[in-house]
């Protein structure tokens, strides 16, 4: 058996075919609440691992940490010891005035505006999510009856180059750009998905994700009211592990 990986901390032993990332450390814990005979098995870094059990099949739960660089090494290593297929759950501000505080965004496909992704594959090449992960993730949501919305969203770097792009030294760029994604029908932004599905691509894994909306700064711009933020992340957990548990099932069907 080889060494653990460097950065999980995790071998070929504590393996499965499917995992959950988040973001969050601490979101770990809340997710496999969910999983028969969850319990942690790992914490390196920012990588937080618990196992538990759907189905009879195994499923881990990991945090990615915040951006690209670090989720790109957590999917890599756990590939290395047998995952196959990884949901991301997380938050996204939305974008379009439909997608409101406590939706769900469903990405089918993400913006690539990081940087660890374009040294996988050149900008030209989309950053696509698997098609059965997306369907079992609307049928999860669906199946749940919580408010969801489907499409592409941005997967960028810098969270105050969003928020506060006056400030940035590019801020004309981070502007336009804001302005072209919203005109494309972008629904959401957030930081991991990009290069979840340029890696997924790569290494021939099956990857989706889906977002909780925290809240949506576009709103005041269409004269409606902007809502507070809404943290209650259950709703998109809820529909990870419900999506991971059609998976399993649909695999076990053939």
């Amino acid at each position: 058996m080889r060494e653990p990986e460097y950065h999980i901390k995790l071998t070929e032993a504590d393996g499965a075919k499917y995992a959950i990332i988040p973001g969050d450390p601490g979101r770990t814990e809340q997710i496999a609440s969910y999983l028969d005979n969850p319990r942690e098995v790992m914490f390196n870094r920012e990588f937080r691992t618990f196992e538990g059990y759907l189905e009879g099949e195994k499923v881990l739960v990991t945090s990615t940490g915040i951006g690209a660089p670090s989720a790109a090494i957590c999917i890599e290593e756990l590939a290395h010891i047998g995952v196959k297929t990884f949901i991301r759950v997380g938050t996204c501000g939305g974008m379009q005035k439909e997608v409101k505080p406590g939706d769900l965004v469903i990405a089918s496909g993400a913006i690539r505006q990081d940087g660890t992704s374009k040294e996988y594959m050149p900008i030209e090449f989309p950053a696509v999510a698997d098609i059965d992960v997306t369907v079992a993730l609307r049928e999860a949501a669906n199946k749940l009856g919580l408010s969801n919305h489907t499409g592409v969203v941005q997967a960028k770097d810098s969270f105050y180059g969003q928020h506060d792009p006056d400030s940035m030294g590019a801020g004309y760029e981070l502007k336009d750009k804001w302005q072209a994604w919203l005109k494309g029908g972008c629904l959401a932004s957030e930081m991991e998905s990009g290069i979840l599905f340029i890696v997924a691509s790569l290494r021939r894994l099956k990857a989706g994700a889906v977002f909780h909306c925290v809240w949506n700064q576009e709103l005041a711009g269409h004269g409606l009211p902007e809502e507070m933020k809404n943290e209650n992340t259950d709703g998109a957990v809820r529909t990870a592990v419900e999506a991971i548990r059609i998976l399993i099932k649909n695999s076990k069907e053939g």
